[in-house]
């Protein structure tokens, strides 16, 4: 395991795969390197992989202070001056999509280009999930609630034939209070009066079906951001990059290259 050191002396847990020019890949929400587990080889064709455990998961370590999605991507700016790389292509999921947000306006000359996947700009010009699925995730017991991310995540013929482990439902050896501050980060998240400020080329992707983050968040980004461009995965759920990989995989590899 290697690490790298915070401005705050907090370590972050970092995994390096593949030769080539450096790809970025930044997790969901209370969520560790796995999540990119079976999906990041789709890049090593011409990319180093690099992934990060936030603080709070993982082999990182675990502060019980405020956390927020700009403070992360210092975090993964620490990386990025641990191994020396000046310039990243940055691809960022769910709250990986908003760290990146912070990545490529606070650190332009580090981002090559960058992915927003199956995320939104925060704050109050952010279109929130339905009711009823706030309600599926805060109510009854923890294998209930499982059953309702995953729904959430991946369509339900994709579940029947991939019964799992699924690694982007949370890292189960989390503690209560990182996950907690995880929750609040995302949700505190607001870019909207920056994101006109990325320069970098930018790709949007969204799943047509994805009820977490809704699609109209999709729409809002990449009229936001200048020059990016949107592509929707017809009835892909949260997970699209897992469960469309086919489709997935090879439009970001074609962007970034």
């Amino acid at each position: 395991m290697s690490y790298a050191k915070a401005a705050d002396g907090t370590r972050v847990a970092y995994q390096l795969r593949g030769t080539g020019s450096p790809l970025v890949l930044l997790a969901g929400q209370a969520n560790d390197h796995r999540w990119w587990d079976g999906v990041r080889e789709d890049f090593h064709a011409s990319h180093a992989t690099i992934t990060i455990d936030y603080r709070g998961t993982g082999d990182s370590d675990k502060p019980d202070v405020p956390y927020s999605t700009r403070l992360l991507a210092d975090d993964v700016r620490a990386v990025l001056d641990e191994l020396g790389v000046e310039r990243a292509d940055v691809y960022g999921t769910s709250m990986g999509g908003r760290v990146a947000q912070w990545l490529a306006v606070d650190q332009p000359h580090r981002v090559r280009s960058l992915v927003l996947g199956c995320t939104s700009p925060g704050g109050p010009h952010a279109v929130e999930r339905d009711e009823r699925v706030r309600k599926a995730l805060a109510g009854g017991d923890p294998v209930t609630r499982r059953a309702a991310l995953l729904d959430l995540m991946y369509t339900p013929a994709w579940l029947a034939a991939h019964p799992g482990p699924h690694h982007t439902v949370g890292d189960p050896a989390m503690p209560a209070f990182a996950r907690a501050r995880h929750l609040v980060a995302s949700n505190r998240h607001d870019a909207w009066d920056v994101l006109p400020r990325i320069s970098c080329p930018t790709l949007v992707v969204h799943g047509t079906d994805d009820l977490l983050n809704p699609v109209a968040n999709a729409h809002l980004l990449a009229r936001r951001v200048p020059g990016a461009r949107l592509e929707l995965l017809a009835g892909a759920r949260h997970a699209y990059f897992e469960e469309f990989r086919a489709i997935a995989g090879p439009l970001v590899s074609d962007f970034i290259d």
